[in-house]
């Protein structure tokens, strides 16, 4: 049966398929012997397909997907690896397969990473149009007035667009200080920090506390553990992979 390579290779954890369309473009992908071309499509029980050289194994893969949910301490990296050597969220895993982050979070803020092999349910959770949910704790400095609120829910022009709808509840709101949540569905670069200056505040502090089903509460900065059966469950049905 014809299957696009990217979500194919992403289906059997080989990264999200942004990131099998990446290996493709850098010439790492093979299918019978000869380059893999973007946007082609395979037949994975006819076509051998090689990644750096090595045979992918259907069976191999499939049964070694893990997902692993980690609080991010401020400082470190939400990346795979990094040439700098800089302290990465998954250093903060112990297995024995190479995981991924699930969209991103940057290096000054701290909280919910989802880690996982799971390509295909990387896709699901961090493209735009699936529309999955991440709450986030803010802490700010100035004057989060009825006027900075409704701007940041109704939307912010964050440079070259727009962003969606959020929702925000206040939790406390002194004269030169705040902190309040807000529930995005988007994932842009520094998007919450940016929405917060486009609207005259600036953000002190950033935590995530939850991806779609997938809530932080039982870690402490540092901290992983593997998802139980009933958050994986939780997470395939929310984006309709079960």
């Amino acid at each position: 049966m014809a299957m696009r390579i990217n979500k194919y290779l992403a289906s059997l954890g080989f990264g999200s398929r942004r990131a099998v369309d990446a290996l493709i473009a850098q010439g790492k992908v093979r299918v019978n012997q000869q380059p893999a071309q973007l946007g082609m499509d395979i037949n994975p029980e006819k076509d051998e397909l090689n990644i750096n050289g090595k045979t992918v194994n259907q069976h191999d893969n499939l049964e070694k997907k893990e997902y692993w949910k980690v609080y991010k301490p401020k400082g470190v990296i939400s990346t795979a690896s990094d040439p700098d050597g800089r302290e990465s969220v998954v250093d903060l895993v112990s297995s024995a397969v190479r995981l991924y982050p699930v969209g991103r979070l940057d290096q000054e803020s701290e909280g919910l990473v989802l880690l996982t092999n799971d390509g295909e349910l990387t896709y699901k959770l961090t493209h735009p149009k699936f529309e999955i949910e991440k709450k986030y704790l803010v802490w700010v400095n100035g004057e989060l007035s009825s006027k900075v609120v409704d701007h940041l829910e109704r939307g912010v022009n964050i440079g070259a667009l727009t962003t969606a709808p959020s929702k925000v509840e206040v939790i406390f709101r002194e004269p030169r200080k705040a902190k309040f949540s807000i529930i995005i569905h988007e994932g842009y670069n520094r998007q919450i920090r940016r929405m917060c200056s486009g609207a005259g505040v600036m953000v002190t502090r950033l935590k995530r506390i939850q991806i779609g089903s997938l809530m932080l509460d039982d870690l402490s900065s540092g901290e992983s553990r593997a998802l139980t059966l009933t958050e994986i469950k939780n997470l395939k049905q929310i984006t309709q992979l079960e």
